[in-house]
């Protein structure tokens, strides 16, 4: 982790300039904001969760699938071909997140590898389905976290983090004995099940959950996993539990809250209506909804019409149209300015 130390010390350097304003003090007295996990880490509960989550790893239930494998042994049986230690892909400052992630340094992201979906259209497939990256000791990711940290990053980004639940918790504990004090973005496709967000209740600052299907027998044909509406909605009403509406700060960058994902998908295949009904009525008007029309043919989409085709732009003004009519007031798009790279309306 060399390249990793380097770049944490030269990123200390740049934070050190005075009209930075990374480093400037709350305006007006406001209290500095606090991510939830310090305080586990002060009374000694963060190390007794490191310490539970290994031990769900001998008969693994910390995602949906419920493979009860023995990840401390082997990964034979496991969905998700992850062991114990975490895979990592990449990291960094990463500016495509939603502006109140991504703010003005970049959300600080790092990929896992493997993925306990089996998205047949997957935009990420050589990481999710392929496993390229690197395993890493939770001290190694922790490593990751202060450096990007340092590099000013406005949060901790960890995207397809549903099978590494106990490798998290571990960096998290001791990136945050070393000064981590970043919101914990918990980036996942949904899939979670409640013994992991048991586990992540007061870890996790930011729930960022993709809501893909209103329909699990769909999500079974195109995600080959059973019940996913079931286990998601339930993961999306806990996680809204622990951490409430979105909530961002002065500048806009969020600190605390639900964000959801859902991904408007051809003929109506993401079960749009279901699901924004659902968030409505179920959880909260005022849940920050990212309804993402950015879908494109990957991996085998070609295999399965139609989702062989990008959407059009009257699916996704269909769409969004429902997310108000249903009453939903944090939406993040605008059809109007989508059409251009959307194509015909037919």
């Amino acid at each position: 982790m060399s390249d990793t130390r380097n770049r944490w010390s030269v990123a200390k350097a740049m934070l050190a300039r005075p009209d930075d304003k990374a480093g400037a003090h709350p305006a007006g007295g406001e209290k500095a904001f606090e991510p939830a996990y310090v305080r586990l880490l002060e009374s000694g509960a963060l190390a007794r969760r490191v310490e539970e989550a290994y031990r769900h790893l001998e008969d693994c239930d910390l995602c949906a699938r419920y493979c009860h494998v023995s990840r401390q042994a082997t990964i034979d049986g496991a969905v998700c071909r992850t062991g114990s230690r975490a895979v990592v892909a990449s990291y960094g400052a990463h500016h495509g997140e939603e502006d109140c992630l991504r703010g003005w340094r970049g959300s600080g992201t790092i990929f896992f590898s493997w993925c306990n979906l089996r998205c047949i259209y997957c935009q990420n497939w050589d990481i999710s389905q392929k496993g390229v990256g690197r395993e890493m000791e939770p001290g190694e990711i922790a490593d990751i976290m202060l450096a990007l940290q340092c590099e000013g990053c406005h949060n901790i980004n960890f995207v397809s983090p549903g099978h590494v639940v106990a490798q998290i918790i571990a960096a998290v504990h001791e990136a945050a004995k070393r000064g981590l004090r970043l919101p914990i973005v918990y980036n996942t496709g949904g899939y979670d099940s409640p013994e992991a967000l048991a586990l992540l209740d007061g870890i996790i600052d930011i729930y960022m959950p993709d809501m893909k299907y209103g329909d699990s027998k769909l999500a079974r044909a195109y995600s080959k996993v059973r019940d996913y509406v079931e286990a998601n909605r339930a993961a999306v009403r806990e996680m809204h539990r622990q951490v409430g509406d979105l909530v961002l700060d002065q500048d806009g960058i969020a600190q605390r809250g639900l964000l959801v994902r859902h991904l408007v998908l051809p003929d109506g295949i993401a079960g749009t209506e279901s699901v924004l009904a659902f968030l409505a009525t179920d959880v909260s008007r005022a849940t920050y909804l990212n309804l993402m029309d950015q879908y494109r043919p990957c991996y085998r989409a070609k295999e399965y019409p139609p989702l062989d085709r990008r959407i059009t732009a009257a699916e996704y003004r269909k769409a969004f149209a429902e997310a108000t009519r249903v009453g939903l007031t944090r939406i993040d798009g605008a059809p109007c300015a989508r059409e251009r790279m959307l194509g015909p309306s037919e």
